[in-house]
């Protein structure tokens, strides 16, 4: 197992090689595996999808795992798509959830998402933090086989003739985490099996609801799991189970693991939704740029198809002004099948300007991974103390890494 990055050129002869200055790539740096939970059944599809559609920088960002790091790193290189090593987890900040303060989660105070970027491979991390990661997941599980017991209590109520084993789904529909979404989706499958009209699926799932009937298309897989799921496994339905604390990590925890593993930390922002609110958090630029620089973090992430094009715009381009490295991605971790190629909400084109901002930060986390695979220091770990001449010639790095992966 060796990253491809190990046999490159020199950074001086990568940089001495002509790179056409208008080069700009798609860019995806935020899609979801089924080694956590994935709209895709594999790896391949991923990317056949993002041949098809012509993106060449690809970021595998799983809860919790790199456990798909080998195959992800093995299909980028068949593919000539040039990889990128991320990983994500869920944090607490108990100080924010006493004052109620939503971060980036909007309905849960002080709960925070949180990615590590260009992680190394093969990886680095440390016994003593990979014990911590493995803990957590433990608690997951924990969480997500009394959930399935649950629910399994519920059919048993109604007569359904069907169950659930936990065991069964690890085994079949997850290939490292398990979460609720693995419950919705083996439920669905049970269901789709025993009724095979939607007139019995209807009559099923009114009775699993207490009475209310299904609003989802019922030939639908992807609106019934999302139905199955806020029915029941999410806060308030009657298979949710609330997370132990031991499940989260504070902030501080998950960056210390993150640059163990020699990633960047990186804030996922939410920023507004359709109604066009905004976390507390987030609703007021400079406070957050403010709270992003206490930690020494140099690095965002939006999904734009989230957000209003104005506003996504208008919030890039001030991180971008003030020197944050600024990532795009699509998470593709719900059972809806999107398009790879990033667009803002309600499939608005990202303008030539974000998509450039969006390959630059790529190119930085490229030239991260390249000097770690090289055995040498990167400058992006401490991103916000250089100059603007070396954070240029990083970029420049970066670029010519990915333009002689994608042209040798």
């Amino acid at each position: 197992m060796e990253n491809f990055l190990k046999q490159f050129p020199s950074a001086d002869e990568l940089l001495n090689t002509p790179v056409p200055a208008d080069l700009l790539y798609e860019v995806n740096g935020h899609i979801h595996t089924p080694y956590s939970f994935s709209a895709f059944s594999g790896v391949d599809p991923i990317f056949k999808m993002a041949t098809e559609e012509d993106v060449k920088i690809l970021g595998i960002n799983d809860f919790y795992t790199t456990g798909g790091f080998l195959e992800f790193h093995d299909n980028a290189v068949e593919n000539w798509i040039f990889p990128l090593f991320n990983i994500e987890f869920i944090a607490l900040d108990r100080e924010l959830q006493k004052k109620g303060i939503r971060v980036n989660d909007p309905n849960n105070p002080g709960r925070t998402y949180f990615s590590g970027k260009g992680l190394d491979f093969p990886e680095t991390l440390d016994a003593d933090h990979s014990r911590i990661v493995e803990s957590v997941k433990d608690e997951t599980h924990r969480q997500v086989e009394t959930m399935v017991h649950k629910t399994n209590e519920l059919l048993a109520d109604i007569h359904a003739g069907l169950s659930l084993d936990y065991q069964d789904i690890r085994k079949n529909y997850a290939r490292d985490l398990v979460r609720e979404r693995h419950i919705a989706q083996a439920l669905r499958i049970a269901i789709f099996q025993k009724f095979t009209t939607v007139n019995e699926r209807k009559e099923f799932l009114t009775k699993l609801y207490d009475g209310k009937e299904p609003k989802a298309n019922l030939e639908s897989h992807t609106a019934v799991e999302i139905e199955i799921r806020n029915n029941l496994l999410k806060a308030g339905g009657k298979a949710f189970v609330k997370e132990d604390e031991k499940a989260f990590l504070s902030v501080d925890a998950v960056i210390d693991i993150i640059i163990n593993a020699g990633g960047i930390p990186c804030y996922p922002v939410l920023l507004d939704d359709a109604k066009g609110s905004i976390t507390d958090f987030e609703s007021n630029k400079e406070a957050l740029l403010h709270e992003l620089r206490k930690k020494s973090i140099s690095c965002i992430e939006l999904m734009p198809g989230r957000n209003d094009a104005k506003i996504l715009n208008d919030f890039v381009q001030f991180f971008h002004s003030k020197g944050i490295v600024v990532l795009f991605g699509t998470e593709h971790n719900t059972p809806d099948m999107i398009p790879l190629t990033v667009s803002c909400r309600n499939q608005v084109p990202l303008t030539k300007e974000l998509k450039r901002i969006s390959f630059e930060g790529a190119c930085i986390i490229a030239a991260h991974q390249y000097l770690r695979a090289q055995g040498m220091e990167s400058p992006v770990a401490e991103w916000h103390l250089l100059d603007d001449n070396r954070k240029k010639s990083t970029v420049a790095l970066g670029k010519a890494v990915v333009y002689h992966f994608t042209n040798n």
